[in-house]
């Protein structure tokens, strides 16, 4: 099974360290959260940047805002970067939840599911090559995959569970192995509904920490602001693994689940942590 490293948010000029480190590691993907009101890099542009610097390891949003942003732009900007890296984009893609998100970008939160569903169905179109239409010639350019990048779809809800099997290759579980395995499931019979061939590429993410007290302390305080909006900070900081022990189990969980990758995903700014995290596996 892959590991992957989620990348802190808090000190984007530091991201390259990560990265490089990452590369050389046993890594399989460097992953990037998305918030607009936020202090924290535009995944897409800061990715591209990371994709760069590297030539190895694939480069995931997780999840990308999708319904906050224009779609022929961002069918063009996914198809930039996932040819410009030989195909190493992987676009992880959902709803969002925050009402200050939408509000600046005019959004109408109500809907924010059937506009993703509608975006996929452009962004589809746009990737194999057809015409946006009414008039509008083809968005170049082609994306190294055919079809577009891998996309990867985040959430809970069934509706977000459909949605894989309907315009996806996979799911991004956030959530832990005592109770990601129902989501599985739930993704694999849409999966099988819909007639799919082969399986549903699944990824997990956890939320660790490794590394000194002050480490630790520091992911625990930027994880807690970042979900301070959900009003279950506290619940979620309560979930952060700090010890070696329980990272490895929770990669073995994951594993016994019939996860593909687990994303293991830092908060704290050290970037020690790449290297401890390396150890680990």
């Amino acid at each position: 099974m892959n590991v992957g490293i989620g990348l802190p948010i808090g000190d984007p000029g530091a991201l390259l360290t990560w990265a490089r480190r990452a590369e050389a590691g046993p890594f399989s993907t460097l992953g990037l959260l998305d918030r607009l009101v936020y202090d924290n890099p535009e995944p897409l542009v800061a990715l591209a940047v990371l994709a760069g610097a590297t030539s190895r390891i694939r480069v995931q949003t997780e999840v990308l805002l999708a319904p906050l942003r224009d779609t022929a732009l961002l069918a063009k900007q996914a198809a930039t970067v996932d040819r410009m890296t030989g195909g190493r984009l992987v676009l992880g893609l959902g709803i969002g939840g925050r009402d200050d998100d939408h509000q600046v970008t005019g959004i109408d939160k109500r809907t924010r599911g059937r506009r993703l569903d509608g975006q996929m169905e452009v962004m589809r179109r746009l990737w194999s090559g057809r015409p946006y239409g009414d008039g509008v010639g083809p968005i170049g350019p082609a994306p190294a995959r055919s079809g577009g990048p891998e996309v990867l779809f985040g959430g809970f809800q069934p509706a977000a569970l459909e949605r894989v099997a309907r315009w996806g290759d996979g799911f991004l579980a956030a959530a832990a192995p005592s109770w990601a395995g129902g989501l599985f499931e739930t993704v694999r019979m849409f999966w099988q509904e819909y007639g799919r061939d082969g399986q549903p590429r699944i990824v997990a993410q956890v939320n660790v920490a490794l590394g000194p007290r002050d480490v630790v302390d520091d992911a625990r305080t930027r994880m807690h602001s970042y979900y301070a909006f959900t009003g279950m900070a506290d619940r979620m900081v309560a979930g952060l693994l700090t010890a070696p022990g329980e990272i490895r189990d929770a990669i073995a969980g994951f594993a016994d689940l019939g996860a593909d990758e687990v994303m293991l995903y830092c908060y704290g700014l050290d970037p020690n942590q790449a290297d401890r995290l390396a150890d680990l596996l």
